[in-house]
């Protein structure tokens, strides 16, 4: 099946692996699973088929401030902090290798709750966030302050120390690699922290937990709960004894987390946010390569990324031999079943994200942009959007001003 060709069988019956087994969907606070204070449970949906895969817990306000009390806890009086660097980056080690033994079943997690192609979460994101927690567990006994030359007789240093008590707000595009971006650094400092991954795209984070216990991590240091970003995300911003919040998403959000540090207690922020990238294509570049390029840059993660190249400004010399080829190869990408090993583009991450993406496809035609090619669902189920290409876009249309996060692109000519 074939791109647009793709149509009905864009998930078929057909199993290409076995379907993992969910085995946590609890929250995990101080080293346990638990369920929330309300009892209150959501569900996580299938992409690829819109069905729910399983009911996870419901943190809130509540299990917040129980998740901050054992990172509190843990950093103020337990070992993780005062361990050597070394000793940190040990446990850390035993973690990677952990994750290295279920790179498949975690695989298997991103694919079946984001929509993600699962031969590139096995072969690249699952042993990337084992290189990641190796990488950061080798910085862990190489934190160091200096020792400075005064002009007096006074003996001055500066002192590296851990910030104290994180939230991690993780998005659902890379539930794997972006969580393991902001957890691991913080481990090797020797911070404890909160993690709120994204309510679509839950189940690894759960898992991870598991095994980040099993590696001896102490509890308290890592905790995990599931939710909404407007009750439980709310909550890590807004919290008085959290000393830093780090987040990954929309800029909208990105405000919101920024106004509610601000309000509480003043909390370091870090933000990582969206993006409209331009790509420039000049005369004298090779076409087929340029056109392989420029639909790798906005179809890789199926357009749900920051950097997805949205905007292709192509010089007017190639410009309609690059239209040509670009057309043909997006009629040849496949869209399907993100378990079969000759998809290259799965279903959006939900039903929200898929009806957002095909709003603006009619915005581009009302404001007068040209549909080259695609624009339509594909199959009878599931979020699957066949790869979409217009041309004429002028620069104040919705499509090329606003981040889009699905496979959309922006052709735009120069001189």
């Amino acid at each position: 099946m074939g791109g647009q060709s793709s149509g009905s069988s864009a998930c078929s019956e057909e199993s290409f692996v076995k379907m993992p087994t969910i085995k946590f969907t609890k929250l995990f606070i101080n080293g346990e699973f638990i369920d929330s204070v309300s009892g209150k449970t959501f569900e996580t949906i299938d992409p690829r088929t819109g069905e729910v895969i399983t009911r996870v817990a419901e943190g809130d306000k509540e299990d917040v401030d129980l998740a901050v009390k054992a990172a509190r806890a843990a950093f103020d009086h337990g070992p993780w902090p005062r361990l050597p660097g070394a000793e940190r980056g040990a446990i850390m080690l035993k973690f990677a290798d952990m994750i290295d033994e279920h790179t498949e079943e975690l695989a298997k997690l991103d694919t079946v709750d984001a929509g993600k192609l699962f031969s590139f979460g096995k072969a690249v994101d699952i042993p990337q966030v084992a290189q990641t927690l190796r990488y950061y567990a080798g910085a862990a006994d190489k934190i160091h302050g200096e020792v400075l030359k005064m002009s007096r007789e006074l003996q001055a240093y500066t002192l590296l120390e851990p910030v104290g008590v994180v939230g991690h707000i993780i998005p659902w595009n890379f539930p794997s690699t972006l969580l393991f971006a902001k957890i691991a650094p913080s481990l090797a400092a020797g911070c404890t922290m909160v993690v709120k991954p994204a309510e679509q795209s839950p189940l690894s984070a759960l898992y991870y937990a598991h095994l980040a216990k099993l590696a001896g991590v102490p509890d308290g240091v890592l905790n995990v709960i599931t939710g909404y970003g407007e009750t439980a995300g709310a909550a890590i911003t807004h919290h008085m004894d959290i000393d830093k919040v780090s987040f990954t998403g929309s800029s909208e959000v990105g405000r919101e987390v920024m106004q509610a540090a601000a309000k509480s207690n003043l909390k370091e922020v870090s933000l990582e946010l969206g993006g409209k990238s331009p790509l420039l294509i000049f005369d004298d570049a090779d076409v087929d390569m340029a056109a392989d390029l420029a639909l790798l840059g906005i179809l890789f993660n199926k357009g749900e990324i920051c950097v997805a190249g949205s905007r292709v400004f192509v010089q007017e010399g190639i410009y309609d031999e690059l239209v040509k080829k670009l057309t043909e190869k997006a009629k040849d990408w496949v869209v399907g079943d993100p378990f079969d090993p000759n998809v290259r583009q799965g279903p959006q991450v939900d039903k929200t994200q898929y009806e957002k993406i095909l709003t603006y496809i009619e915005h581009g035609k009302r404001q007068g942009a040209t549909l080259l090619t695609g624009g339509k669902p594909v199959g009878k189920k599931g979020y699957f959007i066949e790869p979409t290409i217009f041309t004429d876009v002028k620069d104040d249309m919705l499509i090329a001003t606003d981040e889009i996060f699905g496979p959309v692109m922006s052709l735009m000519k120069f001189k």
